[in-house]
């Protein structure tokens, strides 16, 4: 009985160290907690104020918006800049819809495209593999603007000038994504191609009914980036579209826009328009990354 109570303090002050311990960090871990948040706090007020000054604008007057731009809230509240894009003066929504199907048109072709391409360059063997992805990767450091001649070159030769082929095809052939999905691929398990192979499954099938679907946060990602890149083009619509009914919403847009004149709550109207399609599909993508990396099933 004596071993025994003597004992008992030494194992209760064991116990209690590890409790004083705690005790001691966690002003440290609040603290840094609280720096965190009040960062991210500002960090979400840097990125919503401007969306919330183009919507609170769009519902102002063109003098009020002259006249007060810095004002949060509109004196008075008008939706004239709404009715003035809907009223047919200008063809908005026509140009939102060759954006609409321009954009998914080229991010259909590219999620094809590149995962295939990249498919091959991660897990088949053939001669001059290296010097393919060296290729494709040297594109990625040219600018873009040197391939605007030669791209109008071939779709003038292609007749495809003011068409909806000229703003979806030329842009489909991704060096990003193909490089992106690459390496997406190289972190998935061989084991399960191995065992699919096993059991008498080629390659295009592994393709389509294993790698696809463990890929569809990396798809997903390469979705939204390629739907956002064709979006927001402004450059090349100017050159290849040459109808006003034909053109895209970017340069669209910016007709809004006089030489002496500007009426900022008709042109704001028209980016609030312009946001819809892209923070749906944001949120649409972000819901599939999250379900697909849960639901994956591949642990490390």
């Amino acid at each position: 009985m004596t071993a025994v109570t003597s004992q008992q303090p030494v194992a209760s002050g064991e116990e209690q160290r590890p409790v004083r311990q705690e005790r001691r960090r966690s002003p440290r871990r609040t603290a840094g907690q609280i720096v965190l948040y009040v960062v991210l706090c500002l960090l979400t007020l840097l990125i919503v104020l401007p969306l919330l000054w183009i919507v609170l604008t769009s519902f102002k007057t063109d003098s009020d918006a002259i006249q007060n731009p810095f004002s949060v809230f509109p004196t008075p509240w008008s939706v004239d800049a709404y009715i003035t894009l809907s009223s047919g003066q200008q063809p908005i929504f026509r140009w939102f819809l060759n954006s609409l199907l321009a954009a998914t048109l080229q991010t259909a072709i590219i999620l094809v495209t590149a995962s295939a391409a990249a498919y091959a360059l991660a897990r088949l063997e053939f001669w001059g593999k290296k010097i393919v992805f060296g290729a494709i990767i040297a594109t990625l450091l040219v600018p873009p603007v040197i391939f605007l001649i030669p791209n109008y070159l071939i779709v003038q030769n292609l007749g495809w000038l003011d068409t909806i082929w000229a703003i979806s095809i030329p842009g489909a052939a991704s060096a990003f994504g193909v490089f992106f999905l690459r390496q997406f691929f190289i972190g998935l398990p061989v084991e399960i191609e191995e065992a699919a192979r096993i059991d008498g499954a080629g390659d295009i099938r592994i393709f389509l009914q294993i790698v696809v679907p463990l890929a569809r946060p990396a798809l997903a990602t390469l979705a939204v980036l390629s739907f956002l890149a064709n979006w927001n083009d402004f450059l090349w619509p100017v050159y290849v579209l040459l109808s006003p009914e034909n053109l895209t919403l970017q340069p669209g847009l910016a007709q809004l826009q006089g030489a002496y004149s500007t009426h900022f709550a008709i042109v704001m109207a028209g980016a609030v328009i312009a946001s819809i399609p892209v923070l749906i599909l944001f949120s649409i993508a972000q819901r599939h990354i999250v379900d697909s990396v849960a639901s994956s099933g591949v642990k490390g």
